[in-house]
């Protein structure tokens, strides 16, 4: 099973629970507390999932490390490049 068939089993699995609980479809007779709370679950996953993605975002910008030695060593094969095509005749 792929990753997008488990996220997609997923979302369908709590959608019939909402579904279920929200529009009482198998009659259980829920108090109506529990649907009042139910209805608006869906914005608030929305907004929880945007908000730990905010954060997920911001902490792997945060502690990106630095490539020093790649720094120089892109710099260098800049460089040579440009003396490279100094010598062919390109002008900068």
């Amino acid at each position: 099973m792929t990753k997008l068939l488990e996220w997609v089993f997923g979302v369908l699995l709590l959608g019939a629970a909402w579904a279920f609980v929200t529009f009482d479809i198998l009659n259980m007779n829920l108090p109506r507390t529990y649907r009042e709370v139910a209805w608006p679950m869906p914005l608030y996953l929305l907004v929880t999932f945007g908000c730990y993605s905010l954060a997920t975002v911001g902490y792997r910008v945060a502690t990106f490390n630095d490539c020093d030695d790649a720094a120089k060593e892109l710099q260098a094969q800049i460089k040579e490049a440009k003396e490279d095509l100094r010598k062919k005749g390109f002008k900068f």
